[in-house]
């Protein structure tokens, strides 16, 4: 039997990468074994093109990635964006306005647009440890002074789900809000997510959904689970994630990508 999707989707943190950053051995195999059968890999993920290039080139990948919960989509051996999407920096600020009027202050920070974005940080976020980068802004209106993607958000009491379940009901209909990773809710341009940007990236390829597999650990992969022909989620997802999975597989640890295109490849 050949192996039955032509596309796999893979997010990145918590589902392709350890939780040290790499890409175990097994899962590049299973990989590599995947696109000998036909099936072309495409990274999906919530990080912007600077945070998710050096990944890339550790895997010696040349197709399409889907970054910045699908506002970017990337060229990643041509090294250029094909497509970006812009977060009104306008409407923005009136949902964050609505957020903190129900909520209290919020501490931000933001994602620029471009190939050489940068992650800047406001004060009082918390930016998580690690090798990525950032600048930090002593001055908040430093926040709103280029082309942005998105807006992270940060309370200094409320959970990471319950500060987004608030966040949405307060912003209505002007941005969508996502949480995406431990301590990493979202504010993104109303009607983006990563189905959008896969769409775009499957249709290039000459794709259809139902000829997709995708691999996710958090609710802002929902979307593209709706979206694919079969979600799986890891072990580690969040439960809201697993609800609407069609398999739930080993996790980030344990190659729980390789687990399912091992058992593909052998039908």
């Amino acid at each position: 039997m050949t192996f039955p999707y032509k596309l796999v989707a893979t997010d990145l943190d918590g589902t392709l990468l350890r939780d040290d950053d790499t890409v175990s051995e097994r899962t590049r195999a299973a990989l590599t074994a995947a696109a000998a059968a036909g099936a072309a890999h495409i990274v999906v993920t919530g990080r912007g093109v600077p945070w998710t290039r050096h990944i890339l080139d550790d895997l010696g990948y040349e197709g399409l990635a889907v970054c910045g919960q699908g506002a970017q989509v990337y060229h990643a051996g041509e090294g250029r964006l094909l497509t970006s999407l812009t977060l009104d920096r306008r409407l923005a600020g009136l949902a964050l306005s609505k957020v903190e009027a129900e909520v209290g202050p919020l501490a931000l920070a933001v994602s620029r647009d471009g190939l050489d974005g940068e992650v800047v940080v406001g004060p009082g976020y918390r930016a998580q440890e690690g090798p990525l980068p950032a600048v930090v802004a002593e001055d908040p209106a430093e926040l709103w002074a280029a082309p942005l993607n998105k807006v992270y958000l940060q309370h200094p009491v409320l959970d990471d789900d319950a500060l987004a379940e608030a966040a949405r009901a307060a912003v209505g209909n002007l941005v969508d809000v996502v949480m995406a990773g431990p301590g990493i809710v979202e504010i993104l341009p109303l009607g983006l997510s990563k189905a959008t940007g896969l769409s775009l990236a499957a249709r290039r390829l000459g794709v259809k959904a139902a000829d997709t597999l995708a691999f996710g650990d958090m609710p802002n992969d929902i979307p593209m689970f709706a979206w694919a022909r079969w979600g799986v989620a890891m072990a580690n997802a969040h439960e809201d994630l697993k609800a609407v999975a069609q398999q739930v597989t080993a996790s980030n640890e344990d190659d729980g990508i390789a687990v399912v295109l091992e058992r593909l490849l052998q039908r």
